[in-house]
């Protein structure tokens, strides 16, 4: 059915449980008149995803679905971009036509999302944006882990664990104009000040295997002296471990993002060595049913920002990671 009303969310919560932490960042959603349809009523709620290219992002629309579908009352569209930013904005204005009662979204980059993002929102639509922000606040609730510190805490291993003594590294980047983009890279900057290890070429990957393994092979070519490599996701990674092998450098320590618990993922990457560790990063497709729950079944306000855990994962405990994390724990 059509949207019956938005909901006014004020926000001051702070919770903390099962590694997710609710921030008290300030308002919720816009004020619109009328209350939420409650358990009664049955909603339509519009997923925006950026891309299905990327193995993450399927996960995530995996994970919506499942958890949507243990809630009768909602139906969920979903809409893919393509990596596309014109697509996206032309999509989420569709969904705002059609009145969807939310929207969930995971913006292509930042800036060009975020007019659509606030037309929905000013519109009284409750909008969830999901792993990649928009720019500004114009949306009910962030839900995402905190990429900042998931490169801190890479540079950290790479300083600590990878080359305590320092050395030259290079660095595989995700698209640019997406916020974990420029976050995964800060952070890892910050983990690194002061180890002596210099990143002496960077290139972007788009997030995509294919894209990294032509990066790393680039730059495996230009600077045979590199002794690792950051890769800010799993498959960008991977594709950095073939251009390796083939480079003859087979034993290059590679790291990688992401985790997911699935056979082709970074958990067993790092667990078959091919990979030396990679970063849990939590895709919060089901905070986000969880979110839209609260919204529209219970009337209840969600907070502003709910920032997701992560995890460090090795050889040393990726099969027990795996393991839980498929045991729903």
């Amino acid at each position: 059915m059509t949207r019956k009303s938005a909901l006014v969310l004020g926000a001051c919560v702070v919770l903390a449980a099962c590694g997710t932490t609710h921030e008290n960042t300030g308002a919720g959603g816009p004020s619109a008149p009328g209350k939420c349809g409650g358990p009664s009523g049955s909603y339509t709620i519009g997923m925006s995803q950026a891309n299905v290219a990327e193995p993450y992002r399927q996960r995530m629309d995996d994970d919506i679905r499942a958890a949507a579908a243990q809630v009768p009352q909602f139906k969920v569209n979903f809409a893919d971009a393509a990596q596309d930013n014109s697509k996206q904005v032309e999509q989420v204005d569709n969904f705002v036509t059609q009145q969807v009662d939310l929207l969930i979204i995971s913006p292509n980059e930042a800036t060009p999302l975020t007019a659509p993002v606030k037309r929905a929102y000013d519109k009284g639509i409750p909008v969830l944006v999901l792993d990649r922000k928009v720019d500004g606040d114009a949306y009910t609730e962030f839900i995402g882990a905190d990429n900042v510190d998931i490169g801190r805490q890479a540079g950290q291993y790479f300083a600590k664990v990878l080359l305590p003594n320092g050395g030259k590294i290079a660095e595989i980047r995700g698209l640019a104009g997406s916020t974990p983009a420029k976050e995964r890279g800060d952070g890892f900057a910050q983990g690194i000040e002061g180890s002596g290890i210099q990143i002496v070429a960077t290139q972007d990957g788009d997030w995509l295997r294919d894209k990294g393994q032509q990066q790393a092979d680039a730059i495996l070519k230009a600077h045979p002296e590199v002794q690792a490599i950051y890769s800010q996701n799993d498959p960008m990674a991977e594709g950095a471990r073939i251009a390796a092998q083939n480079a003859g450098r087979a034993d290059l320590p590679i790291t990688g993002i992401d985790g997911l618990p699935i056979e082709s993922g970074g958990i067993k990457a790092v667990e078959a060595g091919r990979l030396s560790a990679t970063f849990l990063y939590p895709t919060g497709g089901k905070e986000a049913i969880d979110a839209a729950k609260r919204i529209l079944l219970d009337c209840q306000p969600v907070p502003k920002t709910q920032t997701l855990g992560t995890q460090l994962v090795t050889r040393d405990n990726a099969a027990q990671v795996y393991a839980r994390l498929n045991a729903g724990g």
